[in-house]
This record gives C-alpha cells, structure tokens and sequence, in this order.
C-alpha cells in the first residue's frame, strides 16, 4: 500500500498523486457478490434535487460486504484482495471452509492465503472478529457493532482504528478515531486489528475530470448566481452576502447551530471529539 507521483506529461497531472495497487491481487470481482447501482443524480422519487453537484461518474457495480461476521467457528482463507469503487480501504475474498464466499473489509497486514473466523473462541489476530468482552484492553480493532447483531456501523473507512480502554458492567469503553470517548454494549463485535490503505488521505485528485469520474459535479458560488438563485447573488461587480451568510435557501451558514443541542445518544458519550 503505497502512493506514486505521475510523471507530468500534461497540466491536469502536475501535483497528481495516485494509488500504487500494490496490495491489490485482482481486478475482476466474485460475480456472486455483486449488486447493480442505480444512479439519481442526486434526485428523489419525484424527480427533485434533494442533494446537490451529484451525476454522471464512471459505471459501478455495488460490492455486498459482510459487516455482521455471524459465522462463528467456521475458519476461512483470505482468497484475493480487491479495489472497491464504493469505499477508500481495500476489501478481501474470503473463502469459508463450508465454500460460501464473501467480502470483508481488509485490515493492515492481512495477507492472501491468511485464515480468519469469527466468534469468541477466536484468537487475537488481526481478521479475527470477537466480542468486544473478550478483546484485552488496549487492543485496536475495527469495523465495531453499535446494535448487537445489527453488523459494524463504526470505525470503517481507511486508516481508522478504534481503542479499547476500559470495561465497566455491561458496557466497553472505545477511544474512537476522532479521539471521542464512547461506551458500547459488551456483546458487540469487532474486527481486530486497524485497517488498510492509510495512505488514502495523502492523495491528490489532479484534475477536474477525475473528480467527474467519481459523479461530483461542479460546485458554484452564491456571490456568482442571480438573486432568483441565492441569496448572495446579483449586484454590478463583486459583491458581499448583505449580512451573514446564508444557504440557497436562506438558513444561516457557516456557524449558525441548525442541530438539537442534546441528542439521545450522548449519555453513551463519554468525552466528545469537540473537547
């Protein structure tokens, strides 16, 4: 897992850093485990944009990941390891020894040929899926399960690990990624070990078709629209938003609080990222 500079033949690739794909071994995926994407272009059901600067991009295919990890005691073989289009960390064939097959998110360090299983008779090594019980404190771990059974809703993009600091009662302590202090139910899972493709965040897009590539489409400011757009457009030359900032639809931007103060889950929030 690297990063390479391209040798600039054009502007468009000057400062352009992309992945190497060491790490990949395939580039044909398991058609079992493939589900087609429709694009909306940012549309709802009737047509409206309900999400802005959304179309075109490149053709995907939607790769089924096994977030839930359910087969306890059932040991499989790390097959391939595979680009994802729909997510910056490298994902993993494996190959249970039943013959099902499916995806899971690739840790660092894990090899093809590797076994893993999941369950709480598993070892601590990296792959491996446990309750977070039985995970020793100070362990990293990975793809954590807010919802017991519910599969892993934390701790999933590239280069993120979360820490286990403390057990009290019912519930562990996490240390997540953004430094927040959260505490989840006992029973949940989590992959050991910190995920793969760190290096993701040192990339650089280069140039704007690459950012249409990934169906993101031109983002305008307000102050260059007419005022049936925004309501920072209009006026003869340059000119401010005319008080504070505001949305295209007239809510206050940039530091207006729009959120609840209190939400229902901060009791399980031990110390937020915002200290």
């Amino acid at each position: 897992m690297g990063t390479r500079k391209i040798n600039p033949t054009s502007p468009g690739q000057r400062g352009m850093i992309k992945s190497d794909y060491a790490e990949v071994t395939t580039s044909t995926p398991e058609k079992s485990l493939l589900k087609p994407i429709r694009k909306t272009a940012g549309r709802n059901n009737t047509g409206r944009i309900t999400c802005r600067h959304k179309g075109g991009g490149h053709k995907q295919a939607y790769r089924i990941i096994d977030f839930k990890r359910e087969k306890f005691g059932i040991p499989g073989v790390v097959q391939t390891i595979e680009y994802d289009p729909n997510r910056n960390v490298r994902i993993s064939l494996v190959v249970y020894a039943d013959g099902e097959k499916r995806y899971i998110l690739t840790p660092h360090d894990l090899k093809v040929g590797d076994t893993i299983v999941s369950g709480p008779e598993a070892d601590i090594q990296i792959g491996n899926a446990l309750p977070l019980e039985l995970i020793p404190l100070g362990t990293v771990i990975h793809n954590v399960e807010l919802i017991p059974g519910r599969g892993a809703k934390l701790v999933r993009t590239a280069g993120a690990g979360a820490q286990l600091m403390a057990k009290d009662g019912n519930y562990v302590t996490l240390k997540m990624p953004s430094s927040e202090m959260r505490m989840i139910r006992k029973e949940c899972l989590a992959t050991i070990g910190v995920l793969g493709n760190a290096e993701f965040k040192n990339l650089k897009i280069g140039k704007a078709g690459r950012t249409r590539h990934l169906g993101i489409r031109p983002t305008v400011r307000g102050v260059t629209m007419n005022p049936c757009d925004h309501p920072h457009g209009g006026g003869e030359g340059k000119t401010g938003p005319g008080g504070n900032p505001k949305t295209p639809w007239g809510k206050p931007a940039l530091g207006s609080k729009t959120r609840k103060a209190k939400k229902a889950s901060s009791k399980l929030i031990v110390r937020g990222r915002k200290r």
